[in-house]
């Protein structure tokens, strides 16, 4: 599945598109996760149970995402974001979005360069 944050994607057509596609992932740090969390914001510094955290969160957000659109039938996703929000004070909403298309390879393209 080919994944870009562009409208288009250099070397392809876009012959169909299927939709909006999305994959959603709320999650929250445990007790354990957020009172060492707040130690080391005492410090200073990166907080690195929150940046694992969320990277693991827009990964599982972004493979969610890519099913779905395979699910919807599309072999590519063009113009994806993602989005996050705080709901309450211990959880985290992370999105990945975009539009789920069919790309045939564009014979008519000119390679990158010329």
């Amino acid at each position: 599945m080919i994944v870009a944050t562009t409208p288009y994607l250099a070397g392809y057509r876009v012959t169909e598109v299927k939709g909006q596609v999305f994959g959603l992932v709320v999650r929250s740090r445990g007790f354990a996760g957020n009172f060492a969390a707040g130690l080391r914001s005492i410090v200073g510094g990166e907080i690195h149970e929150y940046t694992q955290l969320l990277e693991d969160t827009r990964r599982q957000a972004l493979d969610r995402m890519v099913q779905n659109a395979t699910m919807m039938g599309a072999n590519a996703v063009i113009s994806m974001r993602f989005d996050s929000s705080e709901i309450g004070t211990s959880m985290s909403e992370i999105v990945a979005y975009g539009t789920a298309v069919i790309v045939i390879p564009d014979a008519t393209a000119r390679p990158t360069g010329e």
